[in-house]
């Protein structure tokens, strides 16, 4: 097999210059500060995500509470029907 003249598989023919770029960035912003600066922007990232939340309006939050409670009521009784299906099979089967 022969390599290609320029080819960018090998680390050899990467640029000098990008090899000092990846060497000055440290941590960025976060290397420089300590564990309560950390918790400070961990913080302030959670509540910045928090506030691009759309958050459900009281009708739609009732309207999905009554419809997992039907779904959760409706595959209750589907278990139930088939668990009260398999014991009696098994009682007939194994007496």
């Amino acid at each position: 097999m022969t390599e290609a003249l320029g080819s960018t598989a090998t680390p050899e023919s990467g640029r000098p210059e990008d090899e000092v770029a990846v060497k000055k960035r440290r941590g960025g912003k976060r290397g420089k500060k300590g564990p309560l600066g950390r918790l400070a922007l961990f913080y302030r990232q959670v509540v910045a995500e928090l506030r691009k939340v759309v958050w459900p309006t009281r009708s739609q939050l009732s309207t999905y509470t009554t419809v997992v409670i039907v779904f959760v009521v409706i595959v209750i009784g589907l278990v139930t029907v088939i668990d009260y299906g398999f014991s009696n099979a098994v009682k007939y089967v194994f007496g």
